[in-house]
């Protein structure tokens, strides 16, 4: 069982930044990939970037160059750096953690989502 919290959602003007934050718990030792989603309203759920545990990364065309994820393994938390801030990425955002354990198949799990709203 894996339990992801996120924080550091919130309003910010077009050109500033956020910190979005996933302190994950319970079987973490399990985990093989986590990453970032974002939902709009009326939008379907779109990757917005994922790092593995050999720490390869991906990241979605939209937000190449201004977003960065990152992990602290010593704290358990997953960030997503957001700078240069647009309004067309207002959604909500939610960490994902993939599981894999050797005799069940691979599970997603998820955060309860941070929104973020870009206006001026």
């Amino acid at each position: 069982q894996v339990q992801l919290v996120e924080s550091g959602g919130g309003l910010v003007q077009p050109g500033g930044s956020l910190r979005l934050s996933c302190a994950a718990s319970g079987t973490i030792f399990t985990i093989y990939r986590m990453g970032w989603y974002r939902q709009a309203p009326g939008k379907q759920r779109e990757l917005v970037a994922s790092i593995t545990d050999g720490s390869s990364t991906n990241y979605a065309n939209a937000v190449k160059g201004r977003f960065t994820i990152s992990r602290d393994n010593a704290k358990n938390t997953l960030y997503l750096q957001m700078n240069s801030l647009r309004p067309e990425d207002t959604a909500a955002y939610y960490c994902n953690a993939g599981v894999h354990l050797p005799d069940r198949p691979p599970y997603d799990y998820w955060g309860q989502g941070t929104q973020v709203t870009v206006s001026s």
